[in-house]
């Protein structure tokens, strides 16, 4: 089978790999972007239980905020932990473990008797969350042909997109299926199917090629390169990145200050864009606007943020990934001024739904397309998982401060948020079009010299 087929030894005894294996290449791809099925489908589907779980436990407004912040916090502990473990031994066999995190994390909150356990198995979710956004995206990238490395990567922001919607359907159907008391704990133990199929799914495919280069397994580097159909172009370049990169190397300030800084900005602004804050209090956004049904108009945007994802896939290998940054940041300054004008009682609340729909269609194209996909490919090897780590964790810090700190903003000021939003996207694209390299096309193992020219 192509698949399997085995590298051609060349005349000076070197591995010529052939460019088959296509059908394992898109099985690998698929199979960690489902990671981005688990990471949206997991965070979303408490959306659907939270009334029941206030009941059951008796929570008041800030042990529910505990509750639904647990994950988060999770989440954020282990982005800044997953990287070493993934240099060490690699992005497939660390997502083993978490696809394993997912399972029993799945099953334990809907078995849960008692807050405190809940509280736990929430915060093994966030774990295997964390680390699935700071490893799949990597191993993703690193198999990739360039060419196509940035669709291939948003594959799993469109995972994301996709696993929330699954989380609110699953929601509802369960919600109609199953009554009493028990339906909130089918809502969250389905989450254990895709876990266990994932974790089953990642025994068929290979470690990175560059991975195991970057560790001195050079024959199954070789193995791996056949499997999954090494383009012609790539074997030699990925053959002498230990060369440059030796294994063992340590992230460090001095040696990768550019990437690092690239990691922290492009995670930063995607959360100052607002779209977390924006998507946790969207129906409590849109009755401030007087949306006479926030649940139905909060669909259409959630649709709109899944047509726009593909949207943002089809473009970033076209229109490269500092384009699509540029021209988010115009966008969403514009549709973010809009909503604070509306809220601000400057503009009639009929442009509210428009400019929140503009503004999630502007992000999806671009910082939603751009953030997994630029982290994971602007660093060396042998530390491209901590610098993802890095880039992670920045993101899931961001996100927990701002979603903290919006609801108080808005009951001074419910417009202020917006402001502060559209401001911070103005320095974006001042930042991006100053500092940013366009990372389309290059081979990774020629990254760190297009970094360096900037």
């Amino acid at each position: 089978m192509t698949g399997n087929r085995e590298p051609d030894t060349r005349a000076d005894g070197g591995v010529q790999h052939r460019s088959g294996g296509f059908g394992t290449l898109v099985a690998a791809v698929g199979t960690a972007a489902l990671a981005g099925l688990l990471f949206g489908f997991d965070t979303a589907v408490i959306a659907g239980v939270t009334r029941d779980l206030t009941d059951l436990f008796a929570l008041t407004p800030e042990t529910l905020g505990i509750t639904v912040s647990t994950a988060l916090w999770g989440t954020l502990a282990e982005a800044l932990f997953a990287g070493k473990p993934g240099d060490m031994y690699g992005s497939r066999d660390s997502l083993r473990v978490l696809a394993a995190f997912y399972f029993v994390a799945g099953l334990g909150c809907a078995l849960a008797s008692n807050w405190p356990a809940f509280l736990l198995f929430r915060f093994l979710c966030g774990l295997a969350i964390g680390g699935s956004s700071v490893l799949a995206p990597v191993y993703i990238a690193e198999i990739a042909p360039p060419k196509h490395r940035g669709w291939l990567v948003g594959l799993f922001q469109l995972m994301i997109v996709t696993g929330i919607l699954v989380a609110y359907l699953s929601n509802a159907a369960i919600g109609g299926l199953v009554g009493g008391g028990m339906a909130w704990r089918w809502k969250l133990g389905v989450t254990a199917a895709p876990a266990l199929l994932f974790f089953v799914l990642l025994f068929a495919i290979p470690n990175s090629p560059r991975w195991l280069l970057a560790r001195g397994r050079g024959d199954e580097a070789a193995a791996a390169m056949a499997r999954i159909g090494t383009p012609a172009s790539e074997p030699g370049s990925i053959e002498r990145a230990p060369e440059r990169d030796p294994p063992g190397e340590t992230l460090s300030w001095r040696r990768h200050r550019r990437p690092m800084k690239l990691a922290i900005l492009v995670a930063t602004f995607n959360q100052f864009a607002g779209i977390n804050a924006v998507l946790y209090y969207l129906n409590d956004i849109l009755a401030r606007a007087g949306a006479l049904s926030p649940d139905r108009q909060a669909v259409l945007i959630g649709v709109a943020n899944l047509v726009f994802t593909f949207a943002g896939m089809a473009l970033i290998d076209r229109l490269g990934r500092k384009t699509l940054l540029l021209a988010g940041a115009a966008g969403m300054a514009l549709c973010l001024a809009v909503a604070a004008g509306v809220l601000f009682g400057a503009i009639g609340n009929g442009l509210m739904l428009p400019a929140l729909v503009g503004f999630i269609a502007f992000f999806a194209t671009s910082q939603g397309a751009v953030i997994w996909v630029y982290i994971s490919e602007i660093f060396p090897t042998p530390v491209r998982a901590r610098g993802s780590a890095l880039g992670a964790s920045t993101h899931w810090l961001m996100n927990a401060l701002i979603a903290g700190i919006f609801p108080v903003l808005v009951a001074r000021s419910p417009g202020a948020p917006f402001v502060i939003f559209a401001g911070a996207m103005v320095v974006q694209f001042i930042v991006v079009a100053a500092i940013f390299p366009e990372t389309r096309g290059v081979d990774l193992d020629a990254m760190d010299r297009r970094i360096a020219a900037r």
